[in-house]
């Protein structure tokens, strides 16, 4: 499994353009990348110009696929037009699971 979480700090005044990119991108995640297992989206409380992406994909192939994809690289190029700063991005290493995840 390949995972990674994206910390994304948001311009004043850009989150709802942000959000409506993010909303136009996730549906086809589901549609075009079967080796992608979650895609979620977070709003952090009380950091309203903060969101926190959580992508967890079969495995490293699954993640460069979704990178290939012409949605993803479409968020990627307009992103930047609402960002304050760059992307954090942590790379996970899975250490034990429990849940509906396989972790083989």
């Amino acid at each position: 499994m390949f995972g990674l979480v994206v910390r994304f700090t948001l311009k004043d005044g850009a989150a709802a353009d942000f959000d409506r990119l993010v909303e136009a991108t996730v549906p086809e995640i589901p549609q075009h990348e079967p080796g992608t297992l979650v895609y979620a989206v977070h709003q952090v409380k009380c950091e309203p110009n903060t969101r926190i992406f959580y992508e967890l994909y079969r495995d490293q192939e699954a993640f460069d696929d979704h990178e290939r994809q012409e949605h993803t690289r479409r968020f990627l190029s307009e992103r930047e037009r609402y960002l304050s700063d760059p992307p954090q991005v942590d790379f996970l290493a899975l250490q034990t699971a429990a849940g509906a995840v396989e972790t083989r």
